[in-house]
């Protein structure tokens, strides 16, 4: 079976089915998006020659969007099945998070914007109750928009380009980074305050938000810090996943990151007297996340499942 306070290399949908039934408290994890950042990140079945390629463009913005993904317009009618193929993908594993978990228990995925319904409706469609979309303030990011009259100027139609010389086409800045927060269900015929004595779940501590200079409301403010950047594409702050924890957790009590990358998760919840347990199927993350969590604990973690 699997032990609490280690990470495990392998497939978390094959490692998952080693945990018992109703015995993890909280899951918290950046699960991928499913928008093709990287190899790890492709989830359809349309893996075309030009995917993860690069523009000149993209290679002046040196590492930020040094890599293509797949245009919303699609390259083919094969991409118009990427967002049922991501919600395909997501219900491969959401059922053993649903058996893993005790009554009450929150749920908290980092998804992307673009296929957050996806994930959404895969997880209700499994049982879970869908409580809330939080919303993550990253308060700096990248602006990838392009102007609309640079790609006139490259070809050298003058009249479009000043035509147009406000406009851009892309997006906003991605400020805002939606959590959904899950629960799975409590018993039928009790009460949630009855779950909060039976299992010390379902309730949420509000004081922990003025610990973290956050209102009582459902946006969080929380910059990353240099500490918190480079080990990880998409590494997320410490002190936000302390934050999760401790909203819904007491000590003691035990956290699964299923995508644990470079285990930010799990070192918030050892620092916060919380039991963890991840999952990595990237190698070289893995051994990012050993080193981190045996600096941390000053004992080696446990030994490689593959």
């Amino acid at each position: 079976m699997i032990a609490v306070d280690n990470i495990y290399l392998g497939d978390c949908r094959e490692l998952i089915k080693n945990i018992e039934n109703d015995s993890i408290d909280v899951i918290l994890s950046d699960i991928p998006y499913g928008i093709s950042i990287d190899d790890w990140d492709i989830l359809h079945d349309n893996k075309n020659s030009s995917l993860l390629g690069s523009s000149p463009a993209q290679l002046e913005a040196g590492k930020v969007f040094s890599k293509r993904g797949k245009p919303l317009n699609g390259w083919s009618a094969a991409d118009k099945l990427i967002p049922l193929q991501y919600y395909d993908w997501v219900k491969s594993w959401v059922d053993d998070w649903y058996r893993v978990l005790k009554p009450g228990s929150s749920v908290f995925v980092f998804a992307g914007r673009r296929l957050a319904h996806r994930c959404i409706c895969a997880f209700e469609d499994t049982g879970f109750i869908y409580k809330d979309m939080l919303g993550w303030n990253k308060i700096k990011a990248a602006h990838r928009a392009q102007h609309v009259s640079c790609v006139f100027d490259r070809r050298n139609d003058t009249k479009s380009s000043l035509q147009w010389k406000d406009w851009k086409v892309g997006n906003l800045r991605p400020v805002f980074e939606p959590i959904l927060w899950f629960m799975k269900p409590y018993k039928i015929g009790s009460t949630l305050a009855d779950n909060v004595l039976e299992f010390q779940l379902g309730a949420f501590n509000e004081v922990v938000l003025q610990k973290y200079n956050q209102k009582s409301d459902n946006l969080f403010n929380i910059e990353s810090l240099a500490s918190d950047r480079g080990l990880h594409p998409t590494q997320k702050p410490l002190n936000l996943m302390k934050l999760l924890i401790e909203l819904t957790t007491i000590e003691n009590q035990t956290i699964l990151d299923p995508f644990a990358g470079s285990s930010t998760t799990l070192i918030a919840a050892q620092q916060l007297n919380r039991h963890f347990i991840g999952f990595e199927c990237s190698e070289n993350f893995y051994e990012i996340s050993v080193k981190r969590l045996e600096q941390i604990q000053n004992a080696p973690v446990q030994q490689k499942i593959i």
